[in-house]
Formats: structure tokens, C-alpha cells, sequence
């Protein structure tokens, strides 16, 4: 709180102050973009070189400001940063986007361009110095026109074979880390936990205790598959991504699969209960088989017909169990 206190505001800044604090920015978005082109070089090395290019735009930006500075206010340039302003625009760090899809760091980067024109219109109205006023609309405009500029390199660098490449890798890259994951935590939470729910019912035919050996077999095998799949492969050398991403995933439809079946027991009647829960792993057996037929490209009837023989072996046992 104490730091929010100290910024400046944007209106008390003075034109040599603004002329820093646009230089510091230029010099930020270079940077941005020039991990994003590490980020991708590798998968999508078309994208890199998009980004490789805007960076060098904001190289020429952050030149045409020093010179301009140097010329009014001389060679020492104020230190002041976006941090440093009360409500100017904020980048997010480069952690927080590095693993993010090529989809959202390309709309990341359409934010940046749109604050940094809002920046530009905004400064100039805060100058009586005709070249300067100039160069901040200038620089509004280039701003604004990064998109025609992306364009053009996109068609510089981004031909149907490349994009094709790309738009594949993209898809692979969603596939290993969310969809493998979650699809291999929806089959362990729908499969494992029968066995023990039904077992407790027909064990019991107590709704609630079903209910609750229910929830904890789910929510304890979420745990557990979502710590072993983090802590199994770091994605460095597999390329399957976050860990973390890959532990949520696998975790949270591992909890989902066995709440799927547990929730009917809700209902006070056993029998009602009972054939809710029959229903709901019918649809959550198909629906594992049509997820692995349209992201796996597993034929439908031989997905279906591992899934379903799976878990009506592993529900029998469950009901075998229960009723001796």
C-alpha cells in the first residue's frame, strides 16, 4: 500500500519525465518481445521472426525518443517506469505468459500495442512542444498501425506451410498438456473409484455413507493422480509442457470422473440413487470414448468398447464385493 501512495501521477509529470517514462516503456516491449520470439522459436519459428521484427519496431521508437530527449533535455535520462505511475498501463511479467498458447501471447501482444497508443494520445496532449507533440502522435499512430505491420510480416514470414506447421504444434502442444492429462484423470476418477461406491452401497444401501466413501475416494485420487503427473515429467525434454498445468488437469477430471457417480447418493432413496449413478457412468463412459476418438484419434468403437468393457468389469467387482 505504501508504494501505491508513492507513485506520481500521470498529470503531474513534466514533458522531459513523460519522454523518459516512454523510452523506459519502448525499451520494456522490446524486451517482451523479444521472449515471446524465444518462446516460440523452437515450435514456431515463423511467429518468432513476427515478433523478432515488432521488437526492432520498438527499438526504432525507443531511438527517435532519445534523440528527441537529447535535443531538449540532454543526455541524462530521468530513471521512471511504469511502476512508478499511478494507473499507467502494466506489463505482465514474462513468467506469468511464458508458457501460455501462441493464440493468447499473439492477443497479448494486441493489448500491448492498444495501451501503448492510449499512452501516446494521452502524452501529447500533455506537451506545447511542437516536435514533440509531433513524435507522440507519431509513434500513436505507428502504434495504432502495428497490426498492418504484424500483417505484413506475417506474409513476409508466415507462409501456408508454416502456418500449417505451426497450427499443428499448436494443436499437439493443447493435446499433451491438457487433454492427455485430463483425459487419463477422467478415466482413473470414472473406473477406480466404482469398485469402492458400489461396494459401499450394496454393502450398506446407506445413501450417505455412500456419499461420503464417495467423495473422499475422489477428491483422494484427484490429489494423487495430480501430484504424480506434476512431479513425473518436468516437460523439458518430453515437450508436454507445465507440470502444474498438466497436474490440474489430471487432478481436477480425475475428482470430476469419481463425483460424477458418487453425487446421485444425494438422493435419500437408494434405489433412485442407485440408478442415477448407473446412468451418469454410462454417459461418462461414452463421453471418455468420444474424447479419445476426437483428440486421440483412438477408431470410436474400439475406444468405446476398452472403456465400457473396463468399467462394467470394474463395477461388477464393486457390486460383487458389496452384495456377499
Amino acid at each position: 500500500m505504501r508504494f501505491s501512495l508513492n507513485r506520481r501521477r500521470f498529470s503531474d509529470l513534466s514533458e522531459q519525465e513523460i519522454l523518459a517514462l516512454a523510452i523506459s516503456a519502448e525499451e520494456d516491449d522490446a524486451r517482451i518481445y523479444r521472449s515471446y520470439a524465444e518462446r516460440l522459436r523452437g515450435d514456431f519459428p515463423g511467429t518468432a521472426a513476427i515478433f523478432d521484427g515488432m521488437a526492432k519496431e520498438e527499438d526504432g521508437h525507443r531511438q527517435r525518443l532519445v534523440d528527441l530527449h537529447q535535443d531538449r533535455f540532454g543526455d541524462v535520462i530521468p530513471l521512471i517506469r511504469r511502476e512508478h505511475v499511478a494507473g499507467y498501463y502494466a506489463r505482465k511479467p514474462i513468467w506469468l505468459v511464458e508458457n501460455l498458447g501462441i493464440e493468447r501471447i499473439r492477443a497479448e501482444a494486441e493489448a500491448m500495442e492498444r495501451d501503448a497508443e492510449r499512452f501516446y494520445l494521452a502524452a501529447a496532449k500533455r506537451t506545447s512542444d511542437a516536435p514533440t507533440r509531433k513524435l507522440l502522435g507519431d509513434l500513436a499512430a505507428a502504434e495504432a498501425g502495428h497490426q498492418t505491420t504484424a500483417e505484413a510480416l506475417e506474409r513476409e514470414h508466415l507462409t501456408d506451410d508454416t502456418r500449417s506447421s505451426e497450427e499443428e504444434n499448436s494443436h499437439r502442444q493443447f493435446v499433451l498438456t491438457w487433454v492427455q492429462p485430463g483425459l487419463a484423470g477422467l478415466m482413473d476418477g470414472s473406473v477406480s473409484t466404482l469398485a469402492p461406491i458400489f461396494a459401499t452401497a450394496f454393502a450398506t444401501q446407506d445413501t450417505w455413507t455412500t456419499f461420503l466413501v464417495g467423495l473422499a475416494a475422489s477428491v483422494g485420487a484427484g490429489i494423487s493422480m495430480g501430484f504424480t503427473e506434476a512431479a513425473s515429467d518436468d516437460g523439458q525434454l518430453s515437450g508436454r509442457g507445465s507440470p502444474w498445468k498438466r497436474g490440474f488437469a489430471s487432478g481436477i477430471m480425475t475428482t470430476v470422473g469419481g463425483l460424477g457417480h458418487a453425487l446421485p447418493y444425494l438422493i435419500p432413496d437408494f434405489w433412485t440413487a442407485t440408478i442415477t449413478a448407473f446412468v451418469v457412468v454410462f454417459i461418462e463412459l461414452w463421453a471418455i470414448a468420444w474424447i479419445q476418438n476426437k483428440w486421440m484419434d483412438t477408431p470410436f468403437f474400439r475406444a468405446a468398447f476398452q472403456v465400457v468393457l473396463g468399467g462394467a468389469l470394474v463395477f461388477a467387482a464393486g457390486v460383487l464385493i458389496g452384495s456377499g
